[in-house]
């Protein structure tokens, strides 16, 4: 009798152990309030489904499912709330890995955690050159952080002038000009401050003359007095910066204004389906950098994108790659056999991963290899409530970049 009562403590004790070692818990960190988490999540759900339906993550011979912890951050609104929220699914839900985070103030924050308890921390949402940069100074402490998305911001820049110099040689033939003129229209935010330097520095270099900088806050819900400065300026393109939910209020007012210039950079809401609907119908030509759509950027784009519209109704943003990260986390553990931070991270340094958004490589910074048709991702204008990829032209899929009517 005593025999079998211990045995039953025995393995009533071993059974959360056997469960935990079945698993591989991957904490999905964003802000679920916001497009950006929801897409987090959405992408980190897909990536889990497949795992497990295909038998899960192959570990030294020994199968393990993939349990994703769904972390708010509320980084958009605190810092403080995105420390606490990756503190809490390391100490108490103890994650495995981290994935995820957005608002680059919040993310350097959130690293410093992620670097103190030595978890690998793939970035899918954060753009700041920091990030990278702290892992080339104190490799040792940052060694576990690798960016997935987006390329880091000196490389958006990139991405961004290339595709301006293409619109910037349309209005030079359609509207016979030397100089196009350019309004710079960037949210006031960490991120911002390289790209907006660096396109006040450029943009002359480019023959384009900047007209202007306006810097209004990522969640303003009038930018009025801006836009009016920019028509009055004479500008031809709005070069944006936008991450948060001003890009709505940018898109409307440009439209209820009927303005000549175009809106081309950065609109992370402009990413959305619900773009088109959130700007009442009004964001008629506003483009923006974005990362999937039903493009062949490589085999795996578009069997994602229809799959993530089947299941979610809407397309993904760029923050959807959370599932590249899982599957570069599954590659990268079942080629070294481990989930030991130490033994995956010089696996990951030296993988290609051909993904859904782009073919992903790294270099010394762990930061993405920035290349066209690779990583530096696509441009798309909304056209009559759809959104249109014009941008790279190599690509099977680009259709035509349309300017309003002068």
């Amino acid at each position: 009798m005593l025999r079998s009562a211990l045995l039953a403590v025995t393995l009533a004790l071993a059974a959360p152990i056997a469960a935990a070692q079945g698993t591989v818990r991957i904490a999905i960190l964003g802000p679920m309030a916001f497009v950006q988490g929801e897409n987090h999540w959405a992408g980190a759900e897909m990536a889990r489904d497949e795992i497990n339906k295909a038998g899960g993550i192959n570990v030294g011979g020994r199968r393990m499912q993939v349990e994703l912890i769904r972390a708010d951050t509320n980084e958009i609104q605190s810092v403080p709330d995105a420390t606490n929220a990756i503190e809490r699914v390391i100490t108490r839900d103890k994650a495995d890995f981290l994935i995820g985070g957005f608002r680059s103030e919040a993310v350097l924050a959130m690293q410093e955690v992620a670097m103190d308890y030595k978890k690998i921390f793939l970035g899918a949402g954060a753009a700041h050159s920091k990030l990278g940069l702290n892992v080339e100074q104190n490799y040792e402490r940052y060694k576990y952080w690798f960016r997935v998305t987006p390329v880091k911001d000196v490389d958006l820049a990139r991405t961004l002038f290339a595709v301006l110099n293409s619109i910037g040689s349309q209005i030079r033939t359609d509207l016979k000009t030397d100089a196009p003129k350019v309004a710079i229209l960037a949210e006031k935010a960490v991120w911002t401050e390289a790209l907006v330097a660096a396109a006040q520095k450029n943009l002359p270099a480019m023959k384009m003359e900047v007209v202007g900088t306006w810097q209004p806050s990522a969640t303003a819900t009038d930018v009025t007095a801006e836009l009016s400065a920019i028509d009055r300026s004479g500008a031809q393109i709005v070069f944006t910066m936008l991450s948060g939910p001003v890009g709505i209020s940018v898109g409307r007012q440009m439209g209820e204004r009927n303005m000549k210039a175009v809106a081309w950079g950065i609109n992370v809401e402009g990413q959305k389906e619900e773009f088109w609907q959130a700007a009442a119908g009004k964001a008629q030509f506003v483009s923006t950098l974005d990362t999937y759509s039903e493009v062949e950027m490589t085999p795996k784009t578009i069997p994602f994108v229809r799959a993530f519209k089947e299941r979610f109704k809407k397309a993904p943003t760029y923050n959807a790659a959370t599932y590249d990260a899982i599957m570069i986390l599954k590659a990268a553990i079942e080629q070294a056999g481990s989930t030991a931070a130490d033994k995956l991270v010089p696996v990951i340094e030296k993988m290609e991963h051909v993904g859904t958004a782009g073919t992903d490589t790294w270099d010394k910074r762990h930061d993405l290899v920035w290349a066209v048709g690779r990583t530096a991702g696509i441009a798309v204008q909304w056209q009559d409530g759809k959104k249109v990829p014009f941008w790279p032209p190599d690509v099977k899929g680009m259709q035509p970049f349309k300017m309003p009517k002068q």
